[in-house]
């Protein structure tokens, strides 16, 4: 189960939040939809509840906010967007490297492919899989950890009616074994179809928390689609007959030919048109959104009544009845009748003569519209069937208001009954949404409790609460039963989880692409030309010619590719992430950092042995034997070599961790050649009194018991290679990358 509270966004600059105070529940066992159109604030609704995005309010999943539950992917499977990661792994091994992020066995990730029905596209590269088997991979990483909780934000965008309803299966069967399911949808129609609760967003807010049935009785209006050469004729029949009967009829005259009727029915418009003589292109039936543009006829439509010449086979959905609005997503507004949002093309022609001794019959009407509130100034929401009414005596106008929306009509607009009537409407019932201060105040003359509405929000007080002031007012808000609510807790934004299992992550994170033995073969084949060249060329010292490293270039080819390697462990994962399909970005966590290094020194260690090897066995089959002979002091230059490959590959690693990005990682291994070395020999070749000469003896002589293995004489070596430029360098980036990394570790922990 979900539970919402007081979510709101943080808004920017003069702009107000893109989500105000939105309360809902999403109950376990069922399908809840976030209706509204793109703009109204869906997936900003969820990036706040997944703590993705800085806010106030707070999110209970089964009773617990997201941040207290020690492994969120095993409770909550989420997709936003599409599926994360590099585009050229293939299918299972993305599953795989999500395993070990999770910490489930590796069989899972072969139990969920077959449950989405991707076991023939288990070995396919995810840059090629189609939107909707890119769905169903997203639906596979989401369900990988077995959660109880599915998020998914607008999943069916861009799929086939096929898949789209493969997709609302599998959720179906989610909830069906005691899941919650919350997903975003723009279609009204799709969400009565596949939903079991439907909350409406408008503009930020809730303007409807409704069941499936009471959803699609309110908020998607019957209607009658009707065409003829003589429209205006016709709808002032209607009209007419409508005021005789004393019906609540409706008829709307959009652009063209056309009517939309609302509170009638086929049989009686098709009857009024032959008593009359009226010709009738077409009469259909129609269930559509009630947002802005209702109705309105498609420009198949429009072109079909334009031509009207054409055959019914190029007409199409024109003698069919098809509805063609269905496709149209809506607009998030509350129930409005469609001519409060027509355009000026569109004509109201309204039948509303309720009877006054008898109540309308809801079989022929089932619509009704009232009358007696003051539909130019107050906005009515539906009250569910579930709330007592709290004024059960008859009223005068009995239209059902409880399930009916009064939308402001505005002052071009004629009133269709200017005759006065009594002020029925039962204020007690209504919900008064707060009105911002661009709209202009409909009625501007003072008012008795001048205690401004507009700035704040009406709760209604239950029945079992004594009225303080039981004596009767003008229809004035009662400021005494104002409720003034805190704000609500901030949402921190938190970074995503660290892998159960970082070691076997990060390897089959790195040996899931091709990018990395690409970068090694690359390297071994520039450095294995490099050093035959400067063989031929000769004057270079045999360390440095089995290194392939020329004194012109800050570092060898071999040091800028164990540096690359690094960088891409963490940069590439910001481009492609794995770990942020949940929530928050990439974790800077001690145990993910510690798999990356070891992994990346593992890398650039085999790196090191292999370049030298490649470059030996080069030089040996072009020039003979004579260049690749084993210099001396080769415990201090293999010590030395690994040690320059190691330390950039650590420090591509850390710059890519610190500042997300591959080229940052890449730039900081450069830097040390070209930035530091020369800091580091001006520092030592400063005037200076004293000298280190003589730091191995007083080293072994300091410590007297004797290390196994001949110890000291490494820890000499080590010695040498520090005190060295690149060596000192080197240690100094190092340091200070390790303590600008573990910073910002803690300053994401501390937010």
């Amino acid at each position: 189960m979900i539970q919402a509270f007081g979510l709101t966004s943080n808004p920017r600059k003069d702009l107000p939040p893109a989500v105000d105070d939105v309360s809902f529940e999403a109950c376990a066992g069922h399908v809840t939809a976030l209706l509204g159109t793109p703009g109204s604030g869906r997936t900003t609704v969820l990036r706040l509840m997944l703590e993705l995005q800085q806010g106030r309010g707070f999110t209970y999943f089964r009773g617990r906010p997201l941040h207290r539950i020690a492994h969120p992917s095993r409770e909550v499977g989420v997709l936003l967007g599409d599926v994360p990661g590099h585009p050229v792994r293939t299918v299972r091994g993305h599953l795989r490297m999500l395993c070990a992020a999770a910490g489930v066995p590796v069989r899972r990730a072969d139990e969920v492919l077959e449950t989405v029905g991707l076991v023939s596209l288990r070995d396919e590269r995810l840059g090629t899989l189609s939107r909707g088997m890119d769905r169903r991979l997203g639906l596979a990483c989401a369900l990988l950890a077995d959660p109880h909780t599915l998020v998914l934000d607008d999943p069916t965008a861009d799929l086939s009616a096929r898949e789209a309803r493969w997709l609302h299966g599998a959720l179906r069967a989610h909830a069906a074994q005691g899941g919650t399911v919350l997903l975003t949808l723009s279609d009204p129609k799709e969400a009565a179809r596949n939903a079991d609760r439907v909350v409406t967003l408008e503009r930020g807010r809730i303007v409807a928390d409704q069941n499936v049935t009471e959803f699609a009785r309110t908020r998607l209006r019957p209607r009658v689609a009707v065409r003829s050469p003589h429209a205006p004729r016709l709808a002032a029949l209607l009209a007419k007959e409508a005021r005789s009967a004393r019906r609540s009829v409706e008829v709307v005259r959009e652009s063209g030919n056309r009517l939309s009727v609302y509170g009638s029915t086929c049989a009686d418009i098709g009857e009024t048109a032959f008593r009359h003589s009226i010709l009738v292109h077409q009469l259909a039936d129609e269930i559509g959104d009630m947002g802005p543009g209702a109705g309105a006829p498609t420009s198949e439509e429009q072109d079909a009544a334009d031509a009207p010449g054409r055959s019914r086979a190029q007409r199409g959905d024109d003698t069919t009845g098809t509805d063609k609005t269905a496709q149209r997503p809506v607009t998030g507004q509350p129930e409005t009748a469609p001519h409060a949002t027509a355009g000026p093309d569109r004509v109201q022609e309204t039948a509303a003569a309720a009877s006054l001794s008898a109540p309308t019959d809801s079989a022929a009407d089932p619509d009704p519209a009232p009358s007696t509130a003051d539909t130019r100034s107050r906005t009515l929401t539906p009250r569910s069937a579930a709330d007592p009414d709290p004024d059960p005596a008859p009223r005068p106008h009995t239209a059902d208001t409880r399930s009916l929306t009064l939308t402001p009509r505005s002052a071009a607009d004629p009133d269709p009954d200017p005759a006065p009537r009594p002020h029925t409407a039962d204020t007690r019932s209504l919900t008064l949404t707060p009105r911002s201060a661009a709209d202009p105040d409909p009625d501007p003359a003072p008012r008795p409790h001048t205690a401004d509405t507009r700035s704040l929000t009406l709760t209604p007080r239950s029945a079992a609460d004594p009225d303080p002031d039981p004596a009767p007012r003008p229809h004035t808000a009662d400021p005494r039963s104002l409720a003034l609510t805190p704000l609500p807790p901030p949402i921190s934004v938190r970074s995503a989880p660290s892998p159960l299992r970082p070691l076997r992550y990060e390897l089959r994170r790195a040996t899931g692409i091709s990018t990395g033995f690409l970068t090694a073969a690359v390297v071994l084949v520039v450095s294995a030309v490099t050093a035959v060249l400067l063989a031929r060329i000769g004057h270079t010292p045999q360390a440095r010619l089995l290194a392939a490293w020329p004194r012109e270039l800050p570092l060898p080819p071999a040091a800028l590719g164990a540096g690359l390697l690094g960088a891409l462990a963490f940069g590439d994962e910001f481009r492609h992430p794995a770990l942020a399909a949940d929530r928050g970005t990439v974790p800077r966590r001690l145990g993910l950092l510690t798999a990356k290094l070891l992994v990346a020194a593992v890398t650039a260690l085999t790196l090191a042995f292999l370049t030298v090897g490649c470059d030996a066995e080069v030089l040996y089959l072009v020039y003979g034997r004579e260049l690749t002979r084993v210099p001396a002091d080769w415990p201090s230059l293999s010590a030395s070599w690994m040690g320059l490959l190691v330390g950039c590959a650590w420090a591509g690693v850390l710059a890519a961790g610190i500042f997300r990005s591959t080229t940052a990682g890449l730039a900081a291994v450069l830097a040390v050649p070209v930035v530091v070395v020369p800091l580091v020999q001006k520092v030592w070749e400063g005037s200076s009194v004293r000298t280190a000469a003589g730091f191995p003896l007083r080293l072994r002589e300091t410590l007297w018991l004797q290390w196994p293995f001949g110890g000291e004489r490494y820890l000499s070596v080590l010695a040498r290679v520090l005190v060295q430029p690149v060596g000192g360098a080197l240690t100094l980036s190092l340091t200070a990358l390790l303590c600008a990394y573990l910073l910002t570790t803690l300053r994401s922990r501390a937010r």
